[in-house]
This record gives C-alpha cells, structure tokens and sequence, in this order.
C-alpha cells in the first residue's frame, strides 16, 4: 500500500449528486450504463460511462445519489464523453456495487 498525505487525498474531489437520466450503453465494449448525474450549484450536470449492468437496471437508477470524483478529465468512451467517474465497489464475483450515502443529503456535497 502506498501512503499519501493529507494534501493529497484532498485534491481528490468526491461529490454526491443525483442520477438523472439512465440509458442502456449497447455501443461500450462491456456492458454498461450511460448516466446523467446532477451535482447542483456550480458542477451542475455530468456523464458517466458505468459498467454496473449486473446489479443495475437504468430505470431504477433515476433520483439515486451516487459518489464520484468530479475533477478528472473527460474520457472518450466510444462515442460517449465520459466527464465524472462514479465510484462503486466490487462484490464477491467482482460486479459492482454502487456508492451511495445510506442517508439522503444535499447534492454537491464533498467526501470528507
């Protein structure tokens, strides 16, 4: 394990926001998920490519909060401009889990 500082670990922008908008993503190499998630205020709106197809279905996703890190470059992912990375966990047959906070909270919060 490598050790980071403080520092570090803060330029690492975790926010909550709000799926959207969910649409199947057929056209990806591996089966996922386009997302729309609202971040409020100054983010407002990004993308996101996930591949969550094991546990997720896109309708049920509308008006879930997720985690992501809002401050990595934008990523072409086929013809998809991938702009957030929504942060999950990997189960026991390695599918993922999504983050989420086990109470509602205002979306744009940062991780502390």
């Amino acid at each position: 394990m490598t050790e980071i500082t403080f520092d570090d670990f803060l330029k690492v922008d975790i926010r909550v926001g709000r799926v959207t908008r969910a649409e199947a993503f057929p056209e990806a190499r591996k089966p996922a998920i386009k997302l729309w998630v609202d971040f409020g205020g100054e983010i407002g709106e990004k993308k996101s490519s996930a591949q969550i197809t094991a546990h997720y279905d896109p309708e049920t996703l509308i008006g879930r909060q997720v985690m992501a890190v809002v401050n990595f470059p934008p990523r072409q992912i086929g013809k998809f401009m991938s702009e957030i990375l929504v942060l999950g966990l990997s189960d026991s047959n390695g599918e993922i889990v999504l983050v989420s906070p086990d109470q509602e909270v205002p979306i744009g919060e940062r991780l502390h």
